[in-house]
């Protein structure tokens, strides 16, 4: 029988399989070690935890644990994979100032103001998108579009 290598209480024989100190305070305070826990990045939307002991020290060495936004765990900086070096900047000169890039304009529609609102008088009238274009030489596609623009603002 297995006994408590601290008070010399008989220890049970499932405990005695993994430790070799009864579970009384004293005993435990004097015995028990902290377990190193390590994030294990398996995927995209989750971590795995293990407890840090030898085995799991290997298998992270050898990079068996690959985190696909970060690259290998458990290997040295040196030997992952270094980024790819920045391009050169080109020197500029002296005194002449960068050019700023243009402001972009939302693109124009391809109707007019008064396409728009008869659009939508012909519209609160009942008339479906078809006669509507064809009343005011549009397509079919164009006047649905006012129709879900003037909604989508609030104005019908």
């Amino acid at each position: 029988m297995n006994t408590c290598v601290t008070c010399g209480r008989e220890l049970h024989p499932e405990r005695a399989k993994k430790y070799d100190y009864c579970m009384s305070r004293e005993c435990q305070e004097k015995n028990a070690r902290p377990l190193t826990m390590v994030a294990v990045g398996v995927n995209k939307a989750a971590e795995q935890y293990m407890i840090l002991d030898e085995r799991t020290q290997e298998e992270l060495a050898s990079g068996k644990y690959h985190d696909q936004r970060r690259g290998l765990f458990g290997t040295s900086p040196a030997s992952s994979p270094s980024p790819a070096p920045a391009p050169a900047k080109a020197p500029r000169a002296a005194g002449k100032a960068r050019p700023r890039p243009a402001a972009r304009t939302p693109a124009r529609p391809p109707w007019s103001r008064s396409q728009e609102k008869l659009a939508l008088l012909y519209n609160e009238q009942g008339l479906r998108p078809d006669e509507i274009a064809a009343k005011l030489g549009l397509s079919r596609y164009v006047v649905t579009q006012i129709i879900l623009g003037a909604r989508g603002r609030g104005k019908l």
